[in-house]
């Protein structure tokens, strides 16, 4: 993570000395020949030209508080999909000292809304991406403006989930199929309920666990759809078959909108691993900590496919740790 001078944010005197913690996203929305256009916002306080961002409230996560920041800072509500790169710098306190900050940034695509001028923002400009990079004052802002732009929109998202907390197995005497979520499991399961609903998901699938279904029991109850039933996502369904288990998640993704998928920790390291070789996508480590989150980007290479369609291929693979961690 570099280390950026020239930004004049300032935070207050009571802020920690440790990273001061934020979060923004490219806004886009489709426009005239295909391309899209992106929101620029003006802060008079500085008088430059940024995307939205703000820094974290206690207990949010980043993707909470980038769709809170384009929200109040544009007037548009969003769906998040990928996550693109953090940024980091050094900001100066009340006093003069410096602390770093870092920010995480997210593709958006806007909803709802309009713009009305606030205290942080008098300005709101769409603009091409070209545009866009002779207006940003920080190039710290092109980079993130950059990695918005190294894959096409025309992406679908899947949000694969670890169970939430159900116990250790040794201690569960019935069927490990009914294992149940504890409590701290079911803290877990609310805190998703209040994440997973900010990407915009439209269907829900689950291994045939009860505490898979149990963790996006509420999400799918929101949405008001049913839940999918996956034998080839449950542990003992995937490791008799990995490429079979992979083709079905392949499959789920091509459907239409995004697809939310709740599995175990004996599948999805060596299910993302097996995702990531078919798509050239060089991961380090594929962690799985219950009640975490991989945000799976798809692009669809029209040069391949069975007859079906164009095959999707992973193209970004993000990393969501466990809410409550």
């Amino acid at each position: 993570m570099g280390s950026i001078e020239h930004e004049s944010d300032q935070i207050d005197q009571e802020s920690p000395t440790g990273p001061v913690r934020a979060a923004g996203a490219v806004l886009w929305r489709p426009g005239t020949g295909g391309e899209p256009e992106v929101a620029l916002v003006h802060r008079p306080r500085y008088d430059d030209w940024s995307l939205p961002k703000g820094k974290l409230d206690p207990g949010e996560l980043p993707p909470h508080a980038a769709a809170r920041e384009v929200a109040e800072e544009t007037g548009f509500s969003c769906v998040l999909s990928r996550y693109l790169t953090r940024v980091g710098y050094d900001v100066a306190r009340v006093d003069g000292a410096r602390v770093p900050k870092v920010v995480d940034y997210f593709a958006a695509r806007a909803e709802r809304g309009a713009f009305a001028p606030n205290s942080e923002v008098d300005e709101l400009r769409w603009t091409s991406g070209d545009r866009a990079r002779e207006l940003l004052t920080h190039p710290h802002d092109v980079d993130v403006l950059d990695a918005f732009e190294r894959l096409p929109l025309d992406v679908a998202t899947l949000l694969l989930v670890r169970h939430a907390k159900a116990g250790k197995r040794a201690d569960w005497s019935g069927d490990d199929v009914l294992r149940p979520l504890t409590e701290a499991g079911r803290r877990q399961r609310d805190a998703l309920r209040s994440l997973l609903p900010l990407f915009g998901p439209r269907r829900v699938y689950s291994a045939p666990r009860l505490r898979c279904e149990q963790t996006v029991e509420p999400l799918a109850a929101d949405l008001g759809v049913g839940i999918g039933m996956e034998p080839l996502l449950s542990e003992e369904g995937f490791q008799a078959d990995p490429r079979a288990g992979a083709d079905r998640l392949l499959r789920i993704a091509s459907g239409t909108g995004t697809a939310v998928v709740c599995s175990q920790g004996g599948v999805i390291p060596d299910l993302v691993r097996l995702l990531a070789a078919d798509g050239g996508l060089r991961l380090g480590e594929v962690a799985s900590r219950k009640g975490s989150v991989w945000t799976l980007t798809f692009r669809r290479d029209r040069n391949s496919g069975n007859g079906t369609g164009p095959r999707p291929l992973l193209a970004a693979a993000d990393y969501l740790p466990d809410p409550l961690g």
